[in-house]
């Protein structure tokens, strides 16, 4: 638990570093500034279909409805309304914390670029696509593992799956132009310490079905 708990201060501390970064424009904020002005391909037909869909992985209801139908699935298989609690747990702490910094800070697009971007009723900072791909898609794979530990899977690890999702969403923003790179590494710590700190709740809190 207080391991657990370091790791989701560090993260928090991230958080905040880029965050006072990005306020202050220092070297991230002028590394935003390269990132955006970076010509960018015209996507048509496939390619645009497939670049779309790639960021439906980061969308929050369909991720929501993955996560929660699989926690539904395994709560059943074991008989325990943990893996829900988990879900429903993690969906809650990301519309709190996620959705009241996008309110607080109110930046805009990386498209329109204001003069003035941050506190401007914007919503890209920080970004939900990549603090949902990581946190949804790791707690699915956290849950999964957790409980498929002595079942016939033996303990099936996804985490790779979360790393190259978590990627794949960030470049399609970055690609699409619709995040600054600093909400997208804002977004992944703010993400990542909420995914620890849900983790370490299941850690302290025992529970007698749970099989690992």
């Amino acid at each position: 638990m207080n391991i657990a708990l370091s790791w989701c201060a560090v993260l928090l501390l991230g958080f905040a570093l880029v965050t006072l970064d990005v306020i202050n424009k220092g070297l991230l904020y002028r590394f935003d500034q390269f990132v955006a002005d970076l010509s960018r391909p015209k996507l048509s037909g496939f390619t645009n279909f497939l670049v779309l869909r790639i960021d439906d992985l980061g969308l929050r209801w369909i991720t929501a409805l993955i996560l929660l139908i699989t926690a539904g699935l395994i709560s059943r298989r074991f008989k325990s309304f943990r893996p829900l609690n988990l879900a429903f747990l993690s969906l809650v702490f990301l519309n709190v914390f996620v959705g009241a910094s996008k309110v607080f800070f109110g930046r805009c697009k990386a498209k329109e670029d204001f003069d003035l971007c941050m506190f401007s009723d914007g919503m890209a900072y920080p970004s939900g696509h990549i603090s949902n791909a990581l946190l949804t898609w790791g707690l699915f794979a956290y849950i999964i593992f957790r409980y498929t530990h002595r079942a016939p899977f033996e303990g099936l690890k996804l985490y790779w799956l979360v790393a190259v999702i978590t990627i794949a969403v960030g470049a399609v923003s970055l690609l699409r132009n619709t995040h600054w790179f600093t909400d997208l590494l804002g977004g992944m710590f703010l993400g990542g310490a909420i995914l620890v700190l849900v983790v370490a709740i299941d850690r302290f809190i025992p529970s007698t079905r749970q099989p690992s």
